[in-house]
Parts: structure tokens; C-alpha cells; sequence
């Protein structure tokens, strides 16, 4: 089945990582996250799209292995040597193994209603003390008038795609049993939310 993100794929790169508000908004995602891994740590991208997040660590030493629902978005990050596979997020419980830490940039998690069994399949996954970092598309976005009463209601809906706008105490909330919350960082002005977790030992 073609989803909407299969359609964008070929486009993703040109509408969002190269265009000016997409490398902006990377770059300072980038500048918070590189000093979570170190040369020689094994990552999980989640929803790793066209493998922007999993290049930029591989220069820096870091292997990432990315999951995505779109066959398309994974076919592009294959295509640029990303070792990614197709995944939901939902079904996380399939991966084996453990990673140093994980990522999630730009709305992956936007397109989950609950986040909690998110958070319990992750606990398996990373190891004890390993950082988690999320970007989403939070509630409010000062700089986004156009969808500001959609963030607001906290749920919308893109291409037939339901997609959830999570408060701040809703993360700390999903996430609390099995990471400790670090800190939020506010990314292009609001537009979206980085938050930094750590898994609990």
C-alpha cells in the first residue's frame, strides 16, 4: 500500500533537508545531539526518511541502523548506503540486539497516538544510561500561524495520516517509567521540539 510519505520521497530531500528551513533546523538538532554518542556507538534512527541523520553520523564514526514505514523513504536511505530496514515504529518489538542510544528526527513520533509501549520497547533496546533524542512537532508553534488551532487541539489530519501534536507533559509522561527526562530545546523558533532522555539503568 502507497502511503503519502512514499509519495514524498523522491521530493524529501529537495522540500525539506536541502531547503534553507529543513538544513537550519538539522543543524541545530545536530549541534545537541552530536555530544550524546562517541566513535564506535550503534544508534537506532527512527523514522530515518532519506538517511540525512544516519550520514551525518556515520562521518562522525557512529553507525546508524534506520527504520522507517515508508518503503520509499527506506529505499532512498539504502540507496545512499544507510543500513535501514521497513519498520513501524509500533512493531519495534521485532528488532533484536541493543544500540548505545537512539534518535528520532522531525515528526516520526507525530504520527503515534500512544507513546508509552513506545518508550517500554525502546527500554529494550537501548542500553541502561544510553540517551534517547526526539524532535517532534510540538503543540504550539509561534512561527507556524497558518496550523497554529490544529497544534492546539493536539491532533490533525495530513493526507489521511492522523497526526498527534504531544504537549510537553505528555513526553515526560510517556517516557517517564523507563528514561529519565534531560532537557527540551526549542528548534526553529518552535517549530518543532527536540527533547533528551536517558535510559533509566
Amino acid at each position: 500500500m502507497t502511503t503519502p510519505f512514499d509519495l514524498l520521497a523522491g521530493d524529501y530531500r529537495r522540500l525539506w533537508s536541502n531547503a534553507p528551513a529543513g538544513r537550519s533546523q538539522r543543524a541545530q538538532v545536530w549541534r545537541h545531539i552530536d555530544p550524546l554518542f562517541q566513535t564506535g556507538d550503534r544508534i537506532l534512527d527512527l523514522g530515518c526518511g532519506t538517511g540525512d541523520d544516519a550520514l551525518h553520523f556515520r562521518e562522525r564514526g557512529v553507525r546508524a541502523y534506520g527504520i522507517d514505514a515508508s518503503e520509499k523513504m527506506v529505499g532512498a536511505s539504502q540507496a545512499r548506503g544507510v543500513d535501514a530496514q521497513r519498520l513501524a515504529l509500533e512493531d519495534l518489538n521485532r528488532l533484536e540486539g541493543t544500540y548505545s542510544g537512539a534518535i528520532s528526527n522531525f515528526g516520526a513520533l507525530n504520527c503515534v497516538a500512544d507513546l508509552r509501549p513506545i518508550a517500554a520497547r525502546l527500554k529494550r533496546l537501548i542500553e541502561p544510561g544510553g540517551p534517547l533524542a526526539i524532535c517532534i512537532m510540538g503543540r504550539f508553534a509561534p512561527v507556524d500561524w497558518r496550523h497554529a488551532a490544529q497544534r492546539w487541539r493536539g491532533r490533525a489530519s495530513w493526507r489521511g495520516i492522523d497526526v498527534y501534536y504531544h504537549s510537553s507533559r505528555q513526553m515526560r509522561a510517556a517516557f517517564a517509567s523507563d528514561f529519565v527526562f534531560c532537557k527540551r530545546v526549542s528548534i526553529g523558533w518552535g517549530d518543532h521540539q527536540l527533547y533528551l532522555f536517558r535510559r533509566r539503568d
